[in-house]
């Protein structure tokens, strides 16, 4: 059963995701789930725009969340489904479980957005972007994703956004266990138990994943099979004038795939080690530090065999002085070394310093951002970068926004290591320069429905691409536009929500006039519900138009379906169903004769026991 993204395959699509009555399978709209948002005065509070908490209605820029209920709904959901639910983010993931995953967060390229764990990045120096199909979200609270540039605030890679993955901090003792099974041998257990008592908490997970897995080539019938399993900790205190807090994760698996249409495997183990602290100095000004590491190790073991490590460690301090009830200073400095090596191949590393300073504005009219950052990296020199940003009340009811920001991206190891020439490494290679202009509004109609707007642009200089031309060494083109807009309306009602999102981005080569590619100009998103806390139905649905590629990848409409039963406080069982309609659609060209494809119907059970 196969959808093309045409006007009236939308429309029947919309027409089954409303016959299915009801719901949301994956809300990532920006304000928490509606529901809660339509029956209670709770705001969410973000960190990633300003790097410090704030209402997200006060962000100048258009930040959306995925909510802890949101991730909870589906355990065997891999971090790539999550974010498919984003109608401005597009996920290329060539295959299913296991398989990799480029983002392009309005339109950008996939090494344009900055993967943040607890403010740790993971970003790897191997490959243009994060081996993000393997990070595990088994203890995320939620996941925020920052549209356009936020250098000023994380360094280089934020050219495009941000994604961060918060994890949970307990409030109380309980412990958990659910069990999710589905087709294809699919099956997830975690463990889960939290401690808190007095400010002090500790908290530990255990998860395991196995599945057969699905056809990843239009081609090649073998399944390419994934397993994983890993666990993490945390410790901290929390009190009133000082909070510290240790964290640990580890995640490891196997994954199947294919090179030159051959079976070929790989291992990989990634650990993310975190310690964090905060002092309050006095009642206006607070003295933060984090120290992180983060490891990734990706091996082909059945194949070309090649073993490719990443290691990185951060330092980053901060002061926040909070000058008056309307201003507020950040500053700061963020230390990070990279180190990569491929076994008996080469071994490179590099470290960057940047020097942060922010100033925030707030009324009851406006809230003003704007920033400065001197990044200096060993290899690439000094780079500043810089951000202006406002939102404006017109009323109780409506507000406007505007920022400019400038962004960097420095070359990864990976792209300018001259040994071995196969690599295509080119150590002359310069940082991509980008500047970004956006305008937004949000405005609700009443008091349960918002519609929402943005338009952006964003140029970007130096453009590191793969040469064809040149033995496929890595150079920089001239410039690359991505411009586009997003409009979107949410509504809830008593136990009843429902959004919906549209965006289209154009993503283009300035130098060839052309379109980018596995980037869709089109892109659409509908989420319908229902939930009264004891029972909940939903449905999604996630359009996407024709894509450019070496020939054309075309567009696709798929529909996922939740529900729940909470039995009693103790006990929860829950259904999913992944790509109802058994949509085999095309993800990317893989040759002259095939494509990927992505994963058909997944349907699965679960259940969870809580004390």
């Amino acid at each position: 059963m196969s959808f093309y993204f045409q006007p009236t395959a939308l429309v029947g699509a919309i027409a089954i995701a409303m016959g299915f009555s009801t719901s949301v399978s994956a809300t990532t709209e920006a304000q928490t789930s509606a529901k809660s948002s339509a029956k209670s005065s709770l705001s969410t509070i973000v960190v990633t725009a300003s790097r410090g908490e704030q209402d997200i209605k006060d962000v100048p820029a258009r930040l959306n969340v995925i909510n802890e209920k949101t991730i909870q709904q589906s355990p065997v959901a891999d971090l790539p489904s999550l974010l498919t639910k984003e109608a401005a983010l597009s996920v290329k993931q060539v295959g299913g479980y296991g398989q990799p995953a480029s983002v392009f967060l309005r339109g950008s390229n996939a090494a344009h957005t900055l993967i943040l764990q607890d403010g740790m990045r993971s970003n790897t120096a191997t490959v243009a972007g994060t081996n993000l199909h393997l990070i595990d979200t088994t203890d995320i609270k939620q996941i925020e994703i920052l549209k356009g540039p936020a250098s000023v605030q994380y360094g280089t890679d934020a050219i495009g956004g941000v994604i961060q993955l918060i994890s949970k901090t307990p409030t109380k003792n309980s412990a958990f266990t659910t069990v999710e099974v589905g087709e294809k041998n699919t099956y997830k257990s975690i463990l889960g138990v939290d401690a808190a008592e007095n400010g002090y908490y500790a908290q530990i997970r255990g998860q395991r994943l196995e599945t057969d897995g699905d056809q990843i080539i239009s081609n090649q019938t073998k399944k390419a099979g994934f397993d994983q399993k890993g666990y993490s900790a945390k410790i901290g205190v929390d009190k009133d004038n000082f909070g510290l807090s240790a964290e640990f994760k580890e995640n490891e698996g196997h994954g199947d795939y294919f090179s030159n249409a051959m079976p070929a495997a790989y291992d990989f183990t990634n650990r993310l080690y975190n310690i964090k602290g905060d002092l309050k100095l006095n009642p206006n000004l607070v003295w933060e530090t984090r120290l992180s590491q983060f490891e990734d190790k990706h091996e082909v073991v059945k194949g070309y065999p090649s073993t490719v490590t990443t290691k990185q460690q951060e330092i980053d301090s901060n002061i926040q002085w909070q000058l008056n009830a309307e201003h507020k200073l950040l500053v700061g400095v963020h230390y990070n070394k990279t180190e990569a090596e491929s076994l008996n191949t080469f071994k490179d590393d590099n470290d960057s310093t940047g020097y942060y300073l922010q100033h925030q504005y707030q009324n009851d009219v406006i809230n003003t951002q704007a920033g400065i950052r001197v990044e200096d990296n060993q290899q690439f020199g000094t780079h500043t970068v810089g951000q202006l940003a406002a939102r404006y009340n017109l009323s109780p009811a409506s507000s406007i926004y505007a920022n400019v920001g400038t962004a960097f991206r420095a070359p990864i190891v990976g792209q300018i290591i001259s040994e071995p020439a196969l690599w295509g490494g080119n150590p002359d290679l310069e940082p991509e320069e980008s500047v970004s202009y956006e305008i937004g509004f949000d405005h609700s109609i009443t008091s349960s429905m918002t519609l929402y707007g943005s338009a952006f642009h964003t140029q970007v200089d130096n453009v590191m691409v793969s040469g064809a031309l040149t033995n496929w060494v890595f150079e920089n083109m001239g410039s690359a536009t991505f411009n586009g807009a997003e409009l979107g309306l949410k509504w809830a009602q008593d136990d009843f929500y429902a959004n919906a999102e549209y965006a289209y981005i154009q993503a283009k080569n300035d130098d060839e006039d052309a379109d980018l590619p596995n980037r869709p100009r089109q892109n659409f998103n509908l989420t319908l519900g229902w939930d009264n806390g004891h029972y909940g139905v939903s449905t999604s649905l996630v359009a996407k138009g024709k894509a450019k590629d070496t020939r054309d990848i075309p567009g696709y409409a798929a529909i996922d379906m939740n529900a729940y039963w909470q039995v009693n406080p103790h006990l929860k069982t829950f259904v999913n169903i992944r790509n109802l309609g058994d949509t085999n659609y095309k993800t990317a060209v893989n040759d002259a004769s095939s494509y990927y494809i992505a994963s058909d119907r997944q349907a699965s059970v679960g259940v969870t026991f809580k004390y």
